[in-house]
């Protein structure tokens, strides 16, 4: 069963702004703040903010958070292999074989597994068959703009065919996995960094604020007892202004949004959230944000509800006593009841 824990604060990269300066001392605690950022985890930036009574000790709780978000980076990553690790890499490299993986790995792909099934399949890890037809599209596309393409309609298609959970065995107990389908390729880029964020606050001492990349986690309030306040980027604002303020200590505010990693291609703009029922980037909301306990899930919920309407949305919210904002294609904003009430005036 998925485990729902306290613990984060995720905004996308250039979607949820950490608001407020980095002071000193707070009043009444002998504590100071500090601010430091970790570059290419992830493929993003790290900035980790927290109070500590010295330096070192905060560097110390740096050098933690950057060790253990330096394996998950390695186990999770699907594109380049490590010595001397079997990651996702290796997974996606060797079909066919039963391989014995890390055991962060299996826990990440048995949630990848629920969550699908929960999800209604919005947010499938096995669509990798798929997604690395759009990534290898948008990476042409960026490189050489004049002659970007999307993919071919019977390529996507085809690779369809691969993508499903069916294709992927895991063996708990063992550890190991196997694809068994030579085309299946898993792909959890809508899951890891939100997942892997989760796992590393619950280490963290409290009154920490840690974005890791857009999953920014908040493992308390500050020293003063005030809330961080997150602000929710304004999909057109270019990144420059915010839709809302939101005020939280403890809790995951996760947002998906088709402005924040695309291409130009035939004339139109093509975003990485891809609809596995059409096979092509979603194009019901501009942007969704979610108030969710844990990174992990607030993160697939994000997806999942960029990809669904209102109503199932709701339904999904529920399940998981989350809590959302919807930003339509027009900009009207919808509001879940509870995510009003984190609303900073």
């Amino acid at each position: 069963m998925i485990r729902r824990r306290i613990c984060g604060i995720l905004s996308a990269v250039l979607a949820v702004m950490i608001l407020g300066g980095c002071g000193g001392s707070t009043a009444g605690s002998p504590k100071t703040r500090y601010q430091a950022t970790l570059m290419d985890l992830f493929d993003t930036v790290t900035t980790i903010t927290g109070y500590a009574a010295s330096e070192e000790e905060f560097r110390e709780t740096v050098g933690k958070i950057q060790s253990e978000m330096t394996e998950y980076d390695h186990l999770y990553d699907i594109y380049t292999p490590y010595p001397d690790m079997v990651n996702l890499c290796t997974v996606n490299s060797r079909p066919g074989e039963t391989l014995t993986v890390d055991e962060r790995i299996i826990d990440l792909l048995l949630f990848a597994r629920e969550i699908d099934e929960k999800s209604g399949h919005r947010v499938n890890a096995m669509l990798g068959s798929v997604l690395s037809l759009w990534h290898e599209a948008r990476e042409a596309g960026i490189a050489d703009p004049a002659n970007a393409r999307i993919p071919e309609a019977e390529a996507l298609q085809e690779a369809a065919a691969h993508a499903g959970f069916q294709y992927l065995e895991i063996d708990a107990e063992r550890r190991t996995v196997r694809l068994t389908d030579e085309k299946a390729r898993l792909d959890v880029g809508a899951l890891a960094k939100g997942y892997a964020a989760q796992r590393i606050a619950e280490g963290l001492p409290e009154g920490m604020l840690v974005n890791f990349g857009g999953n920014v986690v908040a493992t308390g309030a500050k020293p003063d007892g005030s809330s961080w306040v997150i602000g929710v980027q304004d999909p057109d604002g270019g990144g420059e202004g915010y839709l809302k303020k939101i005020a939280l200590q403890t809790g995951s505010v996760v947002t998906s949004g088709d402005y924040q990693r695309y291409y130009v291609a035939e004339g139109k703009t093509w975003h990485h959230i891809i609809d596995p029922e059409t096979l092509m980037p979603g194009t019901r909301w501009r942007g969704v944000t979610v108030a969710c306990a844990d990174s992990g899930i607030g993160d697939a919920l994000s997806t999942s509800l960029f990809l669904m309407d209102r109503e199932e949305g709701e339904k999904l919210l529920a399940e998981f006593g989350a809590e959302a904002m919807w930003i339509a294609p027009d900009g009207t904003e919808f509001f879940s009841d509870g995510f009003r009430a984190l609303i900073k005036d």
